[in-house]
C-alpha cells in the first residue's frame, strides 16, 4: 500500500513539474494582478492524538522507565516520535511498570514493560525485564514497520504488538509525547 502511494505521489509531482515546465513561459508573460494565491496542505511531524486521552501520574519507577525508554530510543538511533510510539505502548502494556509474573492474573507469559513473551521470541524473562533490552526489541520491531514515522500511533503500536485491543495505544499518545517532551533533553 504505502508503494502504491508513493509512486501515486511521484506521478502527481512529475506531472506538476512538467506542468510547470510547460506553463513556466506561458506564465512569464501573464499579468501578475491576475495571480491568486495557492493553499497548500501541509501534513505535520506526527499526526494529532486519536480519541479521548488517558493520563496517569507517575511515581519514581515509572519516570525512570520512561527515562530508560528514551536512553534506548537515542543509543538507536531513533527520533522523538519512536519514544512516543514506545512510551504510549508502554503506559497501555503495563503503565510504565516493569512487570514479572502475574500468576494467574498474567496475560499468558507477558513480561516487562512491553508485556512481551519469552515464547513469542521476545527473549528471556530475563531480557524482557530489563527495560533496555526490552525497549531495544520493540524498536527493532517498530523499525520492521514500512511507514511507521507517518502513521497513526495506535497503528504503529499495533503493527509491533499484536494486541487483542488494537486502538488501545491511541488514548496514551498526549501524555506519552509529554513525556517525551519533558525528558529527551534532559
Amino acid at each position: 500500500m504505502n508503494t502504491i502511494f508513493r509512486k501515486s505521489m511521484l506521478s502527481v509531482a512529475g506531472l506538476a513539474f512538467a506542468g510547470g515546465v510547460f506553463a513556466g513561459p506561458i506564465a512569464a508573460h501573464a499579468n501578475p494582478v491576475d495571480a491568486k494565491p495557492v493553499a497548500v496542505a501541509v501534513q505535520s511531524a506526527a499526526p494529532k492524538p486519536q480519541g479521548d486521552q488517558s493520563h496517569i501520574t507517575l511515581n519514581d519507577e515509572q519516570t525512570a522507565n520512561v527515562k530508560a525508554i528514551i536512553a534506548a530510543t537515542k543509543k538507536a538511533g531513533l527520533p522523538e516520535r519512536a519514544a512516543v510510539i514506545s512510551i504510549a505502548t508502554s503506559l497501555q502494556e503495563s503503565k510504565l511498570e516493569n512487570l514479572g509474573h502475574l500468576g494467574d492474573a498474567n496475560d499468558h507469559d507477558s513480561l516487562g514493560l512491553f508485556q512481551q513473551r519469552p515464547t513469542s521470541g521476545w527473549g528471556t524473562p530475563e531480557q524482557i525485564t530489563d527495560p533496555a533490552y526490552s525497549t531495544t526489541a520493540f524498536l527493532k520491531g517498530l523499525r520492521q514497520v514500512d511507514g511507521w514515522q507517518d502513521m497513526a500511533l495506535t497503528d504503529a503500536a499495533q503493527t509491533v504488538q499484536v494486541s487483542a485491543y488494537p486502538d488501545a495505544y491511541a488514548q496514551w499518545e498526549q501524555q506519552a509525547t509529554d513525556l517525551v517532551a519533558q525528558y529527551w533533553n534532559s
